[in-house]
């Protein structure tokens, strides 16, 4: 039995809230929270079948805007990180389709 922290149970329903939100909206989940090494994570691949593109989703909750929100909190840092990621997980494929990032952003929740 894996044992989680508060904080990890919060962000695994809320990534689950964004991933059923995009499955409603036609999107089709290809990999949840993939990890390369210690660089980083993926909070969902997603692949939009309409135009074959993969998306790159990055799932982030704040109760609070007083700090300036979810949008805020991804930082120039973390879009270096994610994209360093991104490409990691890209040589993982046999071939390359176009890809796009997304944010899910929920604030107030």
């Amino acid at each position: 039995m894996k044992l989680t922290a508060p904080k990890q149970r919060q962000g695994e329903y809320f990534e689950d809230l964004a991933k059923h939100y995009l499955e409603q909206h036609g999107l089709i989940t290809v990999a949840k929270n993939w990890h390369y090494k210690n660089m980083g994570e993926i909070d969902l691949v997603m692949q939009a079948p309409s135009t074959n593109t993969l998306v790159i989703v990055e799932v982030r909750q704040r109760s609070s805007a007083r700090f300036g929100g979810a949008a805020a909190s991804i930082t120039p840092a973390k879009q270096a990180r994610l994209v360093r990621t991104a490409e990691h997980y890209l040589h993982t494929l046999a071939s390359l389709p176009p890809c796009r990032f997304d944010a899910v952003l929920l604030d107030g929740q």
